[in-house]
């Protein structure tokens, strides 16, 4: 089956040939950059709190880092407490077909990505749902119900959104939403229940109209192969304790195949398989990156699109290490 790419027809170069990767883009909107204020300097205790960071590593490796068990000191454990009784929803919402008036492409192969998503999160414990083809308000309206559940027996939440976008906004079925409205139902001032407890989103969308051209790589690199605080209260950014797993950097395509899905959750999907339960969440997001950098370019008959590059972009705010590893049974 041929490949093609996410984009309305009027986003791609003139003449436009039948294409065999797809990109998940939108129009390109003109938008103003927020702006953003700077910070107070820290108060005095701070200090004492950063002296209490370094005695708790003092001779110990990463790998000796406390686990958070859920008692005792903490406030400097190094690594997320996975022992709760329940791992976690994860929520995918799966957006294929779009109304005539938003100018977007079907997004042929979503529904691979969508299954194998909802094979992998559920091999690692979520309690896993799909919802198909929705518009914003209900996109809103089932994150806002899943961040009202009770989470205090819980690890973590994930939530993947497969659909088209650009930077800082993706496409339900009837129009586009800031990705803002897509995490704010899980802060720590509206969710308590998830307050240090991490939050996983992967966004497989467009993040702009550019083609990554790709570039050398000199003879001297080697073949790739396959393959909490201080005081007696503790208290948190309410944006602590995200990670937003993008499928491309700002400003790019992102490229689907429709006959074997997107090739960020192809890689992603791939790696949680393997390794998903072993190593940290950086890690494995790290070779999800190698691995849509080094073995996927695009397939087009239009020369304008062929042999193109993507770089999937992992945004942590995360406080600790985070292993996904197996629960008991």
């Amino acid at each position: 089956m041929d490949d093609s790419c996410d984009a309305p027809a009027e986003d791609l170069p003139s003449p436009r040939l039948d294409s065999r990767d797809e990109h998940d883009a939108a129009p390109a909107r003109g938008r103003a950059a927020a702006a953003s204020a700077d910070t107070t300097d820290a108060q005095k205790g701070a200090s004492a709190g950063v002296m209490k960071f370094l005695g708790s590593i003092k001779g110990r490796s990463p790998r000796e880092s406390p686990m958070d068990t859920g008692s005792g000191d903490e406030d400097f454990s190094f690594v997320y407490n996975m022992n709760h009784p329940r791992r976690g929803q994860a929520i995918i919402i799966n957006n294929k077909d779009f109304e005539k008036h938003t100018g977007m492409n079907t997004r042929r192969g979503t529904d691979l990505d969508a299954n194998n998503l909802y094979r992998i999160f559920s091999k690692l414990g979520f309690e896993t749902k799909v919802f198909d083809n929705l518009p914003c308000r209900k996109i809103l309206s089932v994150l806002q119900l899943a961040a009202r559940e009770d989470h205090a027996d819980v690890d973590c939440f994930a939530c993947a959104i497969l659909s088209h976008g650009e930077e800082g906004v993706i496409y339900g079925t009837d129009g586009h939403m800031e990705v803002t409205e897509i995490t704010k139902p899980f802060r720590g001032d509206r969710c308590p229940g998830l307050v240090g407890k991490p939050k996983l989103f992967f966004l497989q969308a467009c993040r702009g109209n550019e083609f990554d051209h790709g570039v050398d790589m000199p003879d001297a690199l080697p073949e790739v192969q396959d393959e909490l605080d201080a005081g007696n209260k503790a208290t948190l950014p309410a944006e602590a304790d995200f990670l937003l797993a993008y499928s491309t950097v700002p400003g790019y395509y992102s490229w689907r195949n429709p006959g074997r899905g997107s090739w960020y959750i192809q890689a992603l999907c791939a790696v949680l398989e393997r390794e998903g339960t072993e190593l940290e969440i950086m890690q494995l997001l790290t070779r999800v990156n190698k691995l849509v950098a080094y073995d996927f370019h695009s397939n087009s008959d239009n020369p304008y699109m062929n042999r193109k590059k993507q770089i999937p972009c992992i945004m942590s705010m995360l406080t600790k290490d985070l292993f996904l590893s197996p629960k008991s049974q």
